[in-house]
């Protein structure tokens, strides 16, 4: 009997859902248009939907006209974005994810306490810039950036003895372990955070694909393909020896790569929503004759409250 396995946990995390709220409650409230810095979660549907209700996404703050509502995205801004906005006097909220406001505040702390930090991280991520760009600039700290193995090997920091680690909080648990790992080797006094950067929500659909990539033989990850977190997944699961795929919509998927496959198993990265889970576990079921069942226990139920003016 062919099956379809759904992850648990999967899709939209506390962070998301709570970024896209912001953006369709103030778009109830002032109305159209309301400009958002960057894609306010990484994925082509929301952002689109988004889109047909008024919602401009710009990448600059110059691109947004006096007077107007801006709204920061999910995966944080720096500081001179931020005072941008405030010099030009323009209504803001922010939507960044709680959990990356916590680096933010990890990077400015250790700044004031002239530390030298490292961010291991993806080169070019928003939640990467916006966070290199909450480092205070002054003589007595530096901010570096390490994205693999190979960087953690060769890097020079000034300050070996006054150092401290931050993530971006969408990484693999993983693969920032061993490069952590390599970092203590060759800095000891490295401070590690008291918790792992990597998000809750990051972590429990790691921890669900990697058990569903040991029992499946194809794997299925819901997500657009700018969206770290759904990119991680689908690389745990290669590594797992499943082989998987990334997919917007059911039309991504190369129909032969279903050919013969008894077990398959779907997820969704945490900016996906629920309801391209189902269209597409539905017509993986009708192309295949596979019945579908749920895998796994989400015990999630952490919510993040939006901002006072749009409760």
């Amino acid at each position: 009997m062919k099956q379809i396995k759904l992850a648990n946990p999967r899709g939209f995390c506390a962070g998301v859902d709570r970024a896209i709220d912001i953006v369709n409650k103030a778009l109830e409230k002032y109305g159209s248009p309301v400009y958002v810095k960057h894609e306010v979660v990484h994925n082509k549907f929301v952002v689109e939907d988004l889109k047909s209700r008024g919602a401009i996404f710009v990448e600059e703050i110059d691109e947004v006209p006096d007077n107007s509502l801006v709204i920061f995205s999910a995966h944080g801004v720096s500081r001179k974005v931020e005072e941008t906005t405030k010099s030009r006097k323009l209504e803001y909220f922010d939507a960044t994810c709680p959990l990356v406001t916590k680096v933010h505040m990890e990077v400015i702390r250790n700044a004031r306490a002239n530390n030298d930090i490292i961010l291991i991280g993806h080169e070019g991520h928003p939640e990467v810039e916006g966070t290199m760009g909450r480092h205070i600039k002054n003589e007595s700290s530096n901010i570096y950036l390490v994205q693999d193995e190979n960087e953690a090997e060769n890097i020079v920091v000034d300050k070996p003895e006054h150092l401290a680690i931050v993530t971006q909080t969408t990484l693999s648990v993983d693969d920032t372990k061993s490069i952590i790992d390599i970092l203590k080797t060759r800095f000891p006094k490295i401070n590690i955070p008291k918790k792992d950067d990597i998000c809750y929500a990051t972590q429990n659909r790691q921890d669900a694909v990697k058990q569903l990539a040991l029992e499946s033989d194809f794997l299925i990850v819901v997500g657009s393909s700018n969206s770290s977190n759904s990119n991680r997944l689908q690389e745990l699961s290669e590594k797992c020896g499943c082989k998987s795929v990334l997919i917007d919509s059911f039309e991504d998927l190369d129909l032969r790569e279903l050919e013969g496959r008894q077990k398959i198993a779907i997820t969704a990265g945490a900016s996906a929503p629920e309801s391209r889970v189902q269209e597409i576990a539905l017509a993986v079921k009708d192309f295949t004759g596979a019945s579908i069942s749920e895998h796994g226990v989400d015990g999630e139920n952490i919510y993040f409250k939006l901002p006072p003016a749009l409760r």
